[in-house]
């Protein structure tokens, strides 16, 4: 079959935009989840910074009310800032997670469409050894 022939099947044009969509789906799906993600680390954070505020302000070994789904607990105030930095280290991987497996798709997506690729998109931080290297 040449390229001519399957650009005027009908079945294999559905096919290639199902696939299209697809992905592109995925990729708007990964985004919100990266923004959701990141309310909840930042309502963790000042949470966190509350806690720890108050924490200066008044003698510690106190108790703290903690939201748990459509319930309220009062926990040791230690217990909750633990609970809270856990969090943050998990909301931190899956954020990373997602953002390292949108790069591939944006990738992938923009082949399918025939467009160049992304100048500059795969760039990677500097490590703190290579930064350190330009310091004086």
């Amino acid at each position: 079959m040449t390229v001519g022939t399957m650009a005027r099947d009908p079945n294999f044009v559905l096919g290639y935009l199902t696939q299209v969509e697809e992905i592109a789906e995925e990729i708007l799906t990964d985004k919100r989840q990266i923004v959701d993600l990141d309310k909840k680390r930042n309502a963790a954070r000042e949470a966190l910074r509350c806690l720890k505020k108050e924490e200066q302000a008044v003698t510690k070994g106190g108790k703290a009310w903690v939201c748990f789904g459509d319930m309220f607990v009062k926990i040791p105030k230690e217990t909750a800032t633990n609970m809270l930095e856990t969090d943050q280290k998990q909301l931190d991987s899956e954020i990373d997670r997602l953002r390292d497996g949108l790069q591939p798709k944006v990738s992938k997506l923009r082949d399918m469409e025939s467009k160049p690729e992304l100048k500059g998109f795969g760039l990677q931080p500097l490590s703190k050894e290579e930064a350190n290297i330009f310091k004086p």
